[in-house]
């Protein structure tokens, strides 16, 4: 730059062209434990879809508050991501999870599925329908969530905004304040449907 241009633009003379849509980039959703109570297949009941709350077949549906899970899984560059398979998993309003390692003495709740998955469309957008998570001794109500194609993606969990729990979850406090934002679950009815909108950066 010579020296005219070079003080025109310390001056402010000359505009600062912005950065192109292209350029900006996302921050990628934080890594989190699987945790213990990962339900490997056997585990598993045979419905395995996105409603987490009805069991095929079963009469009864799942105890606890019925809500939604939505939201866009997209690159770092907000592609979206489109035939990602992306899981969740969670506790029942016992507090109990799917998993013969989980040692609650608590009844399970037998018309909570416990573990279900969806895969994106092409917009990248992914739906669940389950409970709103609750808490259990050592944390905050969450719940678990692994994307993923051929191998896993990311694998991290979400937390509800706003719980007095969160400030004393071990693994909600390692996060940093933008990183917690990203992850929280603010549950808002609309149309007769409670709702939290979390997108996911890969």
């Amino acid at each position: 730059m010579n020296s005219r241009r070079k003080w025109l633009r310390l001056m402010g003379l000359l505009p600062v062209w912005p950065l192109s849509a292209s350029a900006a980039t996302l921050a990628k959703t934080a890594k989190a434990t699987e945790g213990p109570f990962y339900p490997e297949s056997s585990m598993r009941t045979a419905d395995v879809d996105n409603d987490l709350v009805k069991i095929d077949q079963s009469v009864k549906d799942a105890n606890g508050e019925i809500v939604y899970l939505t939201g866009k899984v997209t690159d770092t560059a907000n592609e979206p991501l489109s035939d990602l398979r992306v899981e969740i998993w969670q506790c029942d309003v016992n507090g109990r999870y799917l998993h013969t390692g989980d040692r609650n003495q608590a009844e399970r709740d037998a018309g909570f599925q416990g573990f279900g998955h969806a895969y994106t469309d092409q917009s990248g957008h992914y739906e669940f329908r389950t409970i709103k998570p609750v808490s259990y001794p050592g944390r905050a109500p969450h719940i678990h969530v692994k994307v993923f194609r051929d191998e896993t993606v990311l694998t991290t969990q979400f937390y509800v905004k706003g719980h007095p729990e969160n400030a004393s979850d071990s693994l909600f406090k390692r996060l940093t304040s933008e990183q917690q934002k990203a992850v929280e679950m603010e549950f808002i009815e609309t149309n007769g449907r409670n709702a939290a909108v979390v997108n996911v950066v890969c």
